[in-house]
């Protein structure tokens, strides 16, 4: 018994790296396909002949239908098999590529960008709770860190390569080896996942969907954060290569946009581990306020490539560690609702990225890119006001990480 209880343990490890390492791809493509369109809009303009500011509504597209599909994506996987929703979201993923790298005219892109939106919330959701249902209680928070840090990764590695690429072959080639990566990864999703019971909701029984009331306008402004980070953090992100072009400094994108990644991601495992050290209210009430000055200073150094790729890794680093800290805090300010918090806090990150590329292309066309940054850097201020406050916490409850 001893011995099959041994084996039966080291094919759970085994099993749980590969996971791991299957949930890790699945999110660096998604979230590159989220972030090489930055990077590809002056490409896409002149492809399908459209002014360049207009291009910021591929991000807008994207991003709304992530925010609306979202909940309607959470149901689905409640009571559907989260696997073959997974498989099916991939399926779809693929095909939206696809349809974006033949569309023959800006109108039906922007559909594709919807569609790919619609695909992107349903498997996000599902890869975090597929993972998370079957780590070792003691590493959950660490498995699902490092699946997170797909993501980031896709900032400094996926869409450099994709400007990269689009260079060499155009802007399609880039959204056809993504189409082509996630139909791949449909397989092993459709297989895998099956080796060991589907304990859906395991993870968040004790913590109700539908919890309390109390507290809603308090939820409401908290989540607000969220958004007005988002609109600082993307409007500088989303317009940043087609400044750079306008400013004749295309061959400087890609790496550019290297450092920014790497600064993100230094920022956003810096910004978790002092979270649980010092406390999440105290690191989102430092990122804030530093994240709009050096905002304000990538304004006044852009046209200095010596200056601004310094400066923008700064940015990036203390941007991206607000993140993790802000989910940190909806967790120890909510424990009974936790995951509803941190649905519609990822909801909020979204609508602020919309409203960044909707407004973003308006001001840079009327006022310019640095004042665009400007003003990104000012809405951080009112974010730093409403995170200031610290709302009661229920008796006797506290969050763990």
């Amino acid at each position: 018994m001893e011995s099959t209880s041994s084996e039966q343990a080291e094919e759970t490890v085994r099993l749980s790296a590969r996971l791991v390492a299957l949930a890790w791809v699945t999110q660096f493509l998604v979230g590159t396909d989220l972030f090489v369109v930055a990077p590809l809009l002056p490409d896409i303009a002149a492809s399908l002949d459209v002014a360049t500011t207009s291009t910021g509504l591929l991000v807008t597209a994207f991003s709304l239908a992530y925010v609306v599909a979202s909940p309607f994506a959470g149901w689905l996987c409640d009571r559907r098999d989260r696997a073959r929703v997974l498989v099916g979201a991939l399926v779809l993923f693929s095909a939206a590529n696809v349809a974006t790298a033949l569309a023959p005219h800006f109108g039906l892109l922007l559909v594709t960008r919807v569609v790919a939106g619609v695909a992107a919330a349903a498997t996000g959701p599902t890869v975090y709770t597929l993972v998370s249902t079957r780590a070792r209680p003691k590493a959950r928070a660490q498995v699902l860190a490092v699946v997170g840090s797909g993501l980031l990764t896709a900032l400094w590695v996926g869409a450099p390569a994709g400007a990269l690429l689009s260079r060499q072959v155009g802007w399609q080639a880039a959204f056809v080896i993504l189409a082509a990566g996630t139909f791949v990864l449909a397989f092993p999703h459709a297989f895998v996942w099956r080796r060991g019971a589907d304990t859906a909701g395991t993870a968040s029984s004790t913590t109700p969907v539908n919890g309390p009331r109390t507290g809603t306008g308090i939820a409401v402004s908290a989540v607000a954060v969220t958004t007005l980070w988002a609109f600082s953090v993307y409007s500088l992100y989303t317009f940043l290569a087609l400044a750079l072009h306008s400013d004749g400094r295309a061959d400087t994108v890609s790496w550019l946009l290297v450092v920014y990644g790497v600064g993100a991601v230094i920022g956003g495992q810096t910004g978790g581990r002092f979270a649980d050290r010092a406390g999440a209210l105290r690191v989102t009430r430092t990122a804030l306020p530093l994240m709009a000055v050096l905002e304000a200073a990538v304004a006044l150094v852009f046209p200095l490539t010596w200056a601004l790729a310094p400066t923008l890794g700064l940015f990036a680093l203390a941007a991206y560690a607000f993140f993790p800290a802000q989910q940190r805090h909806l967790v120890d300010m909510f424990p009974e609702r936790a995951s509803g918090m941190l649905s519609w806090n990822n909801s909020a990150l979204f609508v602020g990225l919309s409203l960044a590329g909707a407004v973003g292309g308006q001001v840079v066309h009327a006022l310019g890119y640095p004042a665009l940054l400007y003003m990104g850097a000012a809405v951080a201020v009112p974010a730093y006001l409403a995170a200031r406050g610290r709302p009661p916490r229920p008796p006797g409850q506290h969050a763990q990480p």
